[in-house]
């Protein structure tokens, strides 16, 4: 999959930052920030999914757990996941080596910094212009899975400790990543070969990131409201410093992780598989005036030569009309990242209106 897409490299906000700057970029500010309450209402709360009770031998333990799922999917497109099958080792691991990582000298860093027109690499993603607002943040973005997808030059330049932590964790989330999917097939009672065949062996691609303070935090975001492009993501919070939130019936909501669990939040390419019955949610992260906030995200999509659209086995017309168009995955990720963050914008392009979809005009 060619993710070498327009893309303007841009300064390190953490080197930015340790300048000891008296005002902010302008590039930075942003005058449209909306604030939530309804993060004291018990309504509110993220459903949490046992892994192991959802792979249980005892079917009304199992059934009980899917259900969960399904709803979780359908009403949130957000929810956390605990008995993972993910070792503490490995993740204690992971967040000590990323740690690490953002407090190398910014020249060390720099050695994996994005080239013009590349995504993977250091830096940050969907900067499509000189002008437009910049979130406050510097990333690490990287293809991790399949192997033969790698970028050889940025993934043997991470430091070997690092890399080693990054080859334990991507294994594991990949096999979490298929339980899901397949429990997700059967809660919507689709053929799982209409899942197996785009998902087997699909792109894993991890974002590591480094959210510094800001004095005004108020003024601005770490990572601009949208929709992930992908079929799942799963997020790690390395510290205790929270800052997503997700859009909830027109709020918005924080999410709190619990002990030793991941977030796990539906992507595009899934709400359109599931022909809108499962729903991609927008996200954001706000910034802390004082504290550093760490996470990593691993996306995964269908893989690079599938051809993403409904299920089949989920559209009767003309009881139930496809409502998003078919696209090549390869097409897909070309207009995604030929966009910046904005909402849910992509996955509009594929909506279907009025018998044509949106290409059509």
């Amino acid at each position: 999959m060619n993710l070498e897409r327009p893309s303007f490299v841009v300064p390190s906000v953490q080197e930015l930052v340790t300048g000891k700057i008296t005002e902010i970029p302008q590039r930075y500010i942003r005058n449209d920030i909306t604030s939530t309450s309804l993060e004291k209402d018990s309504k509110y709360t993220l459903p949490v999914i046992n892994i192991e009770h959802l792979l249980s031998g005892e079917l009304v333990s199992a059934d009980s757990e899917l259900e969960k799922l399904h709803s979780a999917c359908k009403d949130w497109g957000f929810f956390q996941v605990v008995n993972h099958g993910i070792s503490s080792s490995v993740v204690e691991k992971l967040k000590l080596e990323i740690q690490r990582f953002f407090e190398l000298p910014i020249e060390e860093k720099n050695k994996l910094q994005q080239k013009p027109g590349e995504q993977e690499g250091f830096g940050q993603l969907f900067v499509v212009s000189d002008d437009q607002k910049l979130d406050w943040a510097d990333l690490l973005f990287i293809t991790t899975l399949p192997i033969e997808m790698r970028k050889p030059h940025l993934f043997d330049g991470i430091p070997l400790p690092l890399r080693g932590a990054l080859e334990a964790y991507s294994v594991g989330l990949q096999t979490l990543t298929m339980i899901l999917l397949g429990k997700m097939a059967k809660a919507l009672k689709m053929d799982y070969n209409e899942i197996g065949e785009l998902f087997n062996d699909c792109s894993q691609r991890m974002r590591l990131n480094y959210y510094p303070p800001c004095p005004m935090s108020e003024k601005v975001l770490g990572l601009s409201p949208h929709s992930d492009g992908g079929g799942l993501t799963i997020l790690l919070q390395l510290n205790e410093t929270e800052g997503l939130q997700i859009r909830k019936d027109g709020n918005w909501l924080p999410v709190k992780p619990v002990p030793d669990g991941f977030v796990v939040n539906i992507g595009d390419m899934i709400e359109i598989l599931s022909n809108g019955v499962y729903r991609s949610i927008e996200h954001r992260v706000l910034i802390h005036p004082t504290k550093e906030r760490l996470s990593i995200a691993a996306f995964h999509a269908a893989k690079q030569d599938g051809v993403i659209g409904p299920a089949l086995s989920l559209i009767d017309p003309p009881n139930k009309p496809a409502l998003f168009q078919k696209e090549t995955v390869e097409k897909y990720y070309e207009n995604f990242y030929a966009r910046k963050l904005d909402g849910k914008s992509n996955l509009d392009c594929m909506r279907i209106q009025n018998g044509q979809d949106d290409h059509s005009s």
